[in-house]
């Protein structure tokens, strides 16, 4: 049976041809707003070409060895055709000073010529005519080279890179016999949990209709394998491409690794692969990719495919320390070679802004051209909403002008000169706040304000990135570049931003608490930003123990309120847990006084002396935390105290001091929100109480303000957009942490009078509706009721049936 494999030219010239060193020295990376500005400079070229030109020609040619085929294509920019020839024409928008060229860059030259070997092919043409155009993003110069070539040479060159590529064809082509096969076979490698089918099911049948899904299931179904699974089987039957499973911590990048390789023992023959950031992956001692640095990036390209090779031919699962292995072995660079490593791999598991962040999303899979129709895997998607606001928005500080200002003062005029011109146009920024105090929204503190515009100070930002652009493009090397490339990074970012920005946004300009002064692009809604990033899925899956109101996610993360959702059953009884609301306490300000603190410390003491144990209790801030931490009486060593900055190690400490469960008093005590909040697994007797003070809103500050003005003046509770729902987002987390087993049993306090309130008991998950109000007067005794009731369900179920 004939197979057959796709590959675009631009793929083949760039994977094929590739050599040299990592060099950032001389590579700033993707730039999405010069892509943008690239696609209008295209079009303008192609417009003003003679008579005769065609643009946008769709070339294709089907190369065989054995029982393979290999397509390949491309779309050449432009054909033009006189009576002297056919010319194939390459065009390329820099933002470099062209008539510095002395000669078509090489793999811009191979485009073009595997372009016009296939129209040579294709119409019969002795010779072809190749040409590179390079223009000036800025000045609008134009530079052509021109080389004419026989159609055996260019027909003896694209057979050379064919040739090259086949044995990388047939691995992926044997591989994916073999992936399916094993698929298609492949059962639920358990019995189905309570939620755990139902999830399969629709998260199945949404790819199957090329639907997103919201997945609202609590802890314990099972969520990782039950999205996994039926993403596998879609993959395997041709319905999507390639799955894409993205996070926001390294702890569920772990579940991920596990649920594939627990699938792969079951007889799965699936590629993955883990993609780490760049600074964590480096092995070298210094972090400076370039070749006098780094030993891994000299020479990084001539050694790199050898390198892939090796791993996805001997490995399935390519984890962190898989790559590293790999990247000592044949000396690359770790992190470029997981990301070539992934071009072969069934599933990507990454961070989020490899899919989404417009600045670091992986291009060889999101960009114009790329085949799409994958399996985006969002776990944790609560998360998402608040990491998107922040992928999409973008800050300038003065203080960051005046140094870049002051490091590069010996550059040259016309680059000081900008940087001067950008520091007097943010002043003036500072000056309008001043002068008229209703330019925009003003906030509670009077030191922020909302502006309805600042193109004035854009253009100026645009000119200091010109001369930075030019400075960094004309000197390789110099002391101060390093900082200079960072400094050019943040005025990219804010160009980028603000050109593409609309009233999803807000620019606000604020007077910072240690003096500085900055200007803000905040992303409010990220709904439409996120769409991009999603065109490239046929479906994304965006699963948590804690989307709700569902709605609230369908809008900030897709804008389609009608998307698909399925809220899963919980696996575990109620009888498992007691779920209490004090009525006699709460945490607003009004109520935070000596007295409010003993009472909330009273319960956390009344909770250990009725079943000493392991217990986390969470609030509000780490003020908060102190004052009640000072007024706890329980054993010397019971208490642990989660502190603003913990390395891994502290957080190791933390955690083993709850793995051990001997019947003394344990208590953590930590922030809603914070590292020990949300994915953490301390099982059975390692916790078996969470006591949560407050509903988790934010303090109020600068951000919460405009969005909750914004969502206000949508004709929406502003409230609840900015305040309530993150709230309760880290309410439900806190909680999720005790009962994570069928064998788990344990009590929730949350300790707060509004949570009896039907706002807040409007948004309960529905396992929350046996809730039960209690003061200090009657905790006791119903926390005794609870514990005195049979530990295990199975003596229960003997006692009952005894006393029938």
């Amino acid at each position: 049976m004939m197979k057959e494999q796709r590959i675009s030219v631009r793929t083949l010239v760039e994977f094929i041809l590739r050599s040299g060193d990592i060099d950032n020295r001389t590579e700033s990376g993707p730039d999405p707003s010069a892509m943008l500005e690239g696609s209008r400079i295209h079009r303008k070229i192609q417009k003003a070409q003679p008579e005769g030109y065609t643009a946008e020609v769709t070339l294709k040619e089907v190369f065989r060895k054995g029982d393979l085929r290999l397509l390949v294509w491309g779309r050449a920019d432009g054909v033009l055709r006189t009576e002297e020839g056919v010319t194939v024409d390459e065009i390329k928008g820099v933002y470099a000073d062209v008539r510095r060229f002395t000669e078509p860059k090489p793999l811009h030259l191979a485009q073009a010529k595997c372009y016009a070997a296939m129209l040579s092919e294709a119409e019969d043409l002795s010779g072809v005519t190749c040409q590179v155009t390079y223009v000036n993003l800025d000045t609008e110069e134009v530079l052509r080279f021109r080389e004419t070539f026989t159609r055996a040479e260019l027909r003896g060159f694209l057979k050379e890179l064919t040739d090259a590529y086949f044995k990388w064809a047939e691995f992926e082509a044997l591989h994916e016999e073999a992936r399916d096969e094993s698929a298609a076979s492949l059962p639920f490698p358990y019995e189905y949990r309570a939620g755990q089918k139902e999830t399969a099911v629709s998260v199945f049948r949404a790819i199957r209709r090329g639907r997103n899904l919201f997945v609202q299931a609590p802890t314990g179904v099972g969520k990782t394998l039950s999205t996994v699974y039926p993403s596998v089987k879609a993959v395997a039957e041709g319905t999507a491409g390639r799955i894409f499973y993205l996070t926001a911590k390294t702890v569920t990048r772990t579940v991920a690794e596990d649920t594939f390789r627990l699938l792969k023992e079951r007889g799965l023959d699936f590629l993955s692969c883990t993609i780490t950031a760049k600074e964590k992956a480096c092995l070298n001692s210094v972090f400076d990719c370039n070749p006098e640095s780094c030993p891994y990036a000299k020479g990084h390209f001539d050694r790199v495919n050898a390198a892939v090779y090796d791993c996805v031919t001997h490995e399935r699962a390519v984890a962190r320390e898989t790559v590293e292995a790999y990247a000592r072995k044949h000396t690359v660079c770790p992190y470029e070679l997981s990301l070539d490593v992934s071009t072969w791999c069934d599933a990507v598991i990454a961070d989020y802004n490899y899919a989404f962040d417009p600045r670091v999303r992986l291009r060889r899979f999101f960009s114009e051209g790329s085949e799409g129709g994958y399996i985006f895997l969002v776990d944790e998607a609560h998360n998402l909403v608040q990491r998107a606001s922040e992928m999409f928005s973008a800050e300038l500080v003065k203080e960051e002008v005046l140094e870049a200002k002051r490091l590069l003062k010996d550059q040259g005029k016309r680059l000081t000169g900008a940087l001067d011109r950008l520091s007097r146009a943010m002043l003036a920024l500072r000056r309008t706040m001043e002068l008229y105090p209703d330019a925009g929204g003003r906030s509670a503190d009077g030191k922020a304000v909302v502006l309805p515009d600042v193109s004035a100070f854009i253009v100026q930002l645009d000119m200091a990135f010109r001369e930075m652009s030019t400075l960094l493009e004309e000197k390789k090397s110099f002391p101060e570049r390093k900082d200079a490339l960072a400094f050019y990074f943040k005025l990219r970012t804010f160009l980028s931003v603000a050109e593409n920005m609309g009233d999803d946004y807000r620019i606000y300009a604020l007077h910072a608490a240690d003096g500085g002064f900055k200007v803000r692009l905040l992303c409010v809604d990220p709904s439409a930003r996120l769409k991009d990033g999603l065109s490239f899925a046929r479906s994304a899956v965006f699963f948590s123990a804690t989307l709700l109101p569902v709605n609230y996610y369908k809008e900030l993360l897709t804008g389609n309120r009608e998307e698909y959702a399925v809220y899963a059953g919980s696996p575990f009884g109620r009888e498992q847990r007691l779920l209490l609301a004090a009525r006699d306490v709460s945490s607003r300000y009004t109520r935070r006084n000596d007295a409010e603190f003993f009472r909330i410390a009273s319960y956390i003491e009344t909770a250990a002396r009725v079943r000493p144990g392991n217990y986390l209790c969470f609030f509000p801030s780490y003020s908060y935390l102190s004052e009640i931490a000072a007024r706890l009486s329980l054993p010397q060593g019971a208490v642990m105290v989660q502190r603003p900055e913990m390395t891994e190690e502290d957080r190791d400490a933390f955690l083993s001091f709850f793995r051990t469960a001997d019947g003394t008093d344990r208590v953590g005590l930590c922030v809603m929100g914070g590292i020990f909040a949300e994915g953490i697994d301390l099982k059975e007797e390692s916790l078996i109480g969470t006591i949560i003070v407050g509903t988790g809103l934010p303090a109020i500050n600068t951000e919460s303000e405009i969005v909750r003005s914004c969502f206000d003046a949508r004709g929406k509770d502003g409230f609840d957009y900015a305040y309530r729902f993150p709230g309760m987002n880290k309410v439900l987390q806190a909680a999720g942490r005790l009962i994570r087993s069928d064998k788990d049993r344990g009590v929730i306090l949350l300790l707060d009078d509004r949570f009896l309130t039907g706002e807040y008991r409007g948004l309960f998950p529905t396992e929350w509706s046996d809730l039960a109000p209690t003061d200090l007067g009657k905790v006791e005794a119903q926390l005794r009721a609870f514990w005195d009731r049979k530990d295990d369900p199975e003596e229960r179920a003997d006692e009952e049936g005894k006393t029938t």
